[in-house]
């Protein structure tokens, strides 16, 4: 399943900065009072590995009181002497200092191997979170910015000033001030509640250990090397639930009755307490867009996006289940192909969705002679790191330097620095493997953001935590072609936070709308795909000879196999998500499960299993409540965007130039039509992105 950018921590609920996004104030600005490691001073380098449980505690205390210093001098000002600075940038300075503390706490609650520092930083997210609603529904501050939107200066405003003008006090607006103040104590109780339950629902999944045990026998048809690597519990070998050990199990294991076991555990990661905690946050979310006047939450939600309208998304999605049926339909008839000739019943009608990842293995060995495992020998996890940063430095111009012995919270992250023409611009931070209590995903966090300070621009940083097959004894890492396009996706929103040039950090990186994020990662992808990229990088482990030509070849006409399965699992996701917050009743006799099973009967050619509820570990309905679809409405962006460079060269340093200061670096300083439109030189359009289907 392609992979999303979880949202950082400072859009998890605090729609104070969903709406200043990612955000160092003026009470940064003076040196650290004490030197806790999570403070830095301007620009320097968080000292993670000297973290404690009480530095979280700390960083938590002063980021409120800085917060409140912050506050006081903004409502001091009086109404007929505000300015942009005194107003506007204090506010963005504001958001930004919660941010650059509440960031590095998130890697640590997502990352850290030390259960005392991850629950107190569960705890400070939380107080944050909750901090985040308070201001959000903050009167005098709302007043201070529509009292400066009414000033000389204000209307005089051009470009993203005004941008930034316009947006909070819509936001503002649409969040609360339209309420009298008993109404708007009630909408801060909901979103308490939402911030809460939006917490609790991630760690319930984060916290799931569920495993199979299976014996020997169950074991035929796997890798050598994973079940080398499997632990055991006396004679048995224990599979977990983390991506590497759940996809490899469904993809190799011949058992077709512990494939079913697996994937039954796997769709009921956290369901003893998820179910309900998702049933909760949708009631609480239903009551807070009904208190703000909006029909649903998904009405709500869409008001502030490209999409404007449930509307525009509903009819978004069902021109996209139209266009891919056909193709969803020829790929099952492939894969049905493939079950007669494996179990010699020549009667077989279905494929249940515990076989597809094996009949699709055995289709693309046997028609397609391609051989997943074989293809993993040329992507070692060190090539590919060096790959993907010489297709990146080269395209846009920078060049990338390892820290030695870097402060991190575990000792598999790395630290690298980002420069342009010899300058500093940014620093990241990779953790690539997977380990007992981490995040289970692939994703980017934004832990600082650019902006412009009197003390100069402030250097952003971002983290990349994954979860791709570890090095085992004798053999280093390696990984799937889908592991490294996944790679490249997420190094796109890396690479979206660092070229920032914006000079607010409400609008810098990817403090985008929330459909188009992802538009910046998805192009990158295309690259893994591309054999000019690909043989600098993808030699053989052992031999070191470059990724076969006819290898590549058969990968190439390879592409689209499931290309509509693949799409249709991706508008069930967007459609369940849609379904949940536009057209669903949570206090009804429906339950959540009663509609993925509904819409998983209906959208894709896989009947749903008795006894599931993916929903339950379905992460992104916090994060990305009502906003779903925006992966494949980003995509139809992305693919076009590729387009010009198909036409001009992948490689084409100038298109890459072009690309990075018209959409990297612009963050969200304009409306992100305009900006593809002006890289384009013309409307966009969906013709690339149903090419790029296959269809």
């Amino acid at each position: 399943m392609p992979t999303f950018s979880p949202p950082t921590v400072k859009q998890l609920g605090l729609a104070v900065l969903a709406s200043m996004a990612a955000l160092l104030s003026t009470a940064a600005d003076k040196p650290a009072p004490a030197p806790n490691p999570l403070m830095p001073g301007f620009n320097q380098v968080i000292d993670f590995r000297r973290a404690t449980k009480a530095d979280v505690k700390q960083a938590t205390d002063v980021l409120i009181s800085s917060t409140k210093t912050s506050l006081q001098a903004i409502y001091k000002v009086p109404a007929t002497k505000r300015t942009f600075a005194n107003t506007m940038l204090a506010l963005d300075n504001l958001g930004d200092n919660i941010g650059t503390i509440a960031g590095p706490i998130s890697i640590l609650f997502n990352a850290s191997p030390d259960s005392a520092i991850r629950n107190q930083a569960q705890k400070s997210i939380a107080v944050i979170s909750k901090y985040g609603n308070e201001l959000e529904l903050d009167e005098q501050l709302y007043k201070a910015v529509k009292d400066y939107s009414k000033t000389k200066e204000a209307q005089s405003l051009t470009g993203p000033r005004k941008k930034y003008l316009t947006e909070t006090v819509e936001d503002y607006e649409r969040n609360g001030f339209a309420l009298t103040p008993e109404k708007r104590k009630e909408l801060q109780a909901i979103n308490d509640k939402i911030g809460d339950l939006s917490i609790a629902f991630g760690a319930n999944i984060a916290k799931d250990q569920g495993f199979l045990l299976v014996n020997v026998a169950d074991m035929k048809g796997l890798p050598e090397d994973y079940i080398k690597s499997r632990p055991k519990a006396g004679d048995a070998y224990r599979i977990g639930l983390d991506g590497p050990a759940y996809g490899t199990f469904m993809k190799y294991a011949e058992s077709d009755a512990m494939r079913k076991q697996l994937y039954t555990l796997y769709n009921n990661r956290a369901a003893d307490k998820n179910l309900d905690v998702l049933k909760q946050l949708l009631i609480e979310r239903q009551k807070k867009a009904t208190l703000l006047g909006y029909k649903t939450y998904a009405a709500y939600q869409t008001s502030s996006r490209m999409a404007k309208t449930p509307e525009t998304v509903w009819a978004f999605e069902t021109k996209l289940v139209d266009r891919v049926k056909q193709k969803s339909q020829q790929d099952l008839e492939e894969l049905l192909v493939v079950k007669r000739a494996y179990t010699k019943d020549a009667g077989a009608k279905t494929i249940n969705p515990w076989e597809s990842t094996f009949y699709n293995n055995l289709l693309m060995k046997d028609k397609y002679q391609l051989d997943a495992e074989k293809i993993k020998e040329y992507f070692e996890v060190s090539k590919v790191v060096d790959g993907l940063f010489q297709t990146t430095q080269s395209l846009f111009a920078l060049k990338f330097n390892e820290v030695k012995d870097p402060s991190v919270w575990h000792k598999d992250a790395r630290m690298f620095e980002v420069q342009r023409d010899g300058k500093l611009i940014g620093r990241f931070y990779l953790d690539l493997f997977p380990r007992d209590n981490k995040y289970t995903h692939a994703a980017c966090f934004g832990v600082s953001s650019g902006k412009a300070t009197p003390k100069g621009y402030q250097i952003p940083t971002a983290v990349l935590l994954c979860n791709f097959n570890a090095p085992t004894p004798g053999k280093p890492a390696l990984m799937s072609h889908p592991q490294v396009v996944t790679f490249f996706h997420e190094f796109g929103h890396v690479m979206h936070n660092l070229l920032t040039t914006a000079e607010l950090s409400s609008q810098s990186g990817t403090s985008v709308k929330r459909d188009f994020v992802e538009a910046p990662s998805q192009i990158l992808e295309n690259w893994a795909w591309n054999y000019d990229a690909l043989k600098t990088f993808a030699k053989h482990y052992q031999t070191g000879e470059v990724l076969p030509k006819p290898l590549y070849d058969k990968m190439w006409a390879a592409r689209n196999v499931g290309s509509g399965l693949a799409a249709s699992q991706q508008i069930l996701y967007g459609t369940l998500d849609m379904t949940l917050h536009d057209k669903f009743d949570p206090t009804g006799t429906e339950t959540t499960t009663d509609v993925v099973k509904r819409l998983q009967n209906q959208i894709t050619p896989f009947a749903y299993v008795d006894g599931t509820n993916m929903q339950a570990a379905f992460g992104h309905l916090t994060g990305y409540g009502a906003g779903y679809y925006g992966y494949m409405w980003s995509k139809v962006y992305a693919e076009d965007m590729f387009s010009v460079f198909e036409k001009n060269g992948i490689m084409d340093q100038k298109t890459g130039l072009r690309y990075r200061d018209m959409i990297l670096a612009r963050g969200g300083t304009d409306e992100e039509y305009n900006l593809v439109k002006e890289f384009l030189g013309r409307e966009p359009n969906q013709e690339a992105f149903f090419k790029s289907l296959g269809l």
